[in-house]
């Protein structure tokens, strides 16, 4: 049973030097690693890990062809102001390799599980000899997990799984304590940057939690362009979450006076506090519209655009 800690009762500063101890002491005088993928989970981890460890942490940002346009070289300048360098390590092909042929979206988050913790983790764990990975769960994660709503990529104790049997190291949660608020505020008093702690989350899958089927660099292309148009809209209106999701049947469209079968996007936009209840948020109409005008002139392929309208439960934040 975890013992949860709600952003009214906590105490960041006691919270941070409590973490900071146990890294210490767990890692001891032997070396952890953790990845970064930019969300504020891992970021608050990464800065936890370096105010603990310093040299003795190694950070990698994992490009994996999953992430929004530009993502590494954002991520790597915002850490080097920060003091922390992180080193990129390119896996694309191994996990398009490993989402090859997969539709179903419970396979899909094993494959990306089993790439990144066996296989590109593995790698790098037995190369660095470290013994122990950072990693940025939070509480809903296990929540959701163990309620059987969706996998989590991060979650294994709960399930039964044993990382040091599974994949050769000890798994590091300073966060498993807190929902999404909480890691907010640790995050900005460790010192991140707005543009970090307040960024609306990204699901660990990726992009590949937003193409609804197969994964392809064509699919992947197309949400990723999708998704920077919506965020550029969407960002500074207060909205919890809000994402574009590839559906996988091409349907009929119209251009130029002809019948034209291109690609659907959904667009999904939330008001939530912890991620565990979720409501749509009621966009002006005229925003709407321009969503859907933007997405069909700059991304290639699209003919249809529609607003997810349905709460979580019964619908989730994701899509896959």
């Amino acid at each position: 049973m975890i013992n949860e800690i709600k952003l009214a009762d906590l105490d960041k500063g006691q919270f941070i030097d409590e973490k900071v101890r146990e890294i210490s002491a767990a890692v001891g005088d032997g070396t952890a690693i953790n990845a970064l993928s930019g969300g504020v989970d891992s970021s608050a981890v990464t800065m936890l890990g370096h105010r603990a460890l310093g040299k003795k942490l190694r950070t990698v940002f994992i490009q994996n062809g999953l992430m929004r346009e530009g993502e590494a070289g954002f991520i790597k300048g915002i850490f080097r102001s920060l003091g922390v360098e992180i080193e990129i390590i390119d896996a694309r092909r191994e996990f398009l390799d490993a989402l090859k042929g997969i539709t179903d979206p419970e396979k899909k988050r094993e494959a990306i599980t089993q790439t990144f913790y066996k296989d590109v983790f593995g790698r790098i764990v037995r190369e660095s000899n470290a013994r122990h990975l950072l990693q940025g769960t939070i509480l809903t994660d296990v929540d959701e997990t163990v309620a059987g709503i969706k996998r989590q990529h991060n979650v294994f104790a709960q399930l039964g799984i044993d990382p040091q049997q599974t994949f050769g190291y000890q798994i590091i949660e300073p966060l498993i304590q807190l929902r999404k608020d909480g890691v907010r505020a640790v995050g900005k008093a460790l010192g991140l940057p707005e543009e970090i702690f307040a960024r609306i989350p990204f699901p660990g899958p990726a992009l590949a939690a937003r193409i609804i089927g197969e994964v392809t660099e064509e699919k992947l292309e197309t949400v990723r362009k999708a998704t920077s148009v919506v965020e550029k809209m969407l960002s500074g209106r207060g909205a919890f979450q809000y994402m574009a999701i590839l559906h996988e049947d091409r349907v009929t469209g119209m251009r130029d006076g002809k019948r034209d079968f291109g690609r659907q996007i959904e667009v999904r936009c939330w008001d939530s506090v912890d991620a565990r209840t979720a409501t749509p948020t009621r966009l002006p109409f005229e925003v709407l519209e321009k969503l859907a005008a933007d997405i069909v002139e700059q991304v290639p392929g699209v003919v249809s655009v529609t607003y997810n309208i349905t709460t979580k439960p019964p619908s989730t934040i994701e899509a896959v």
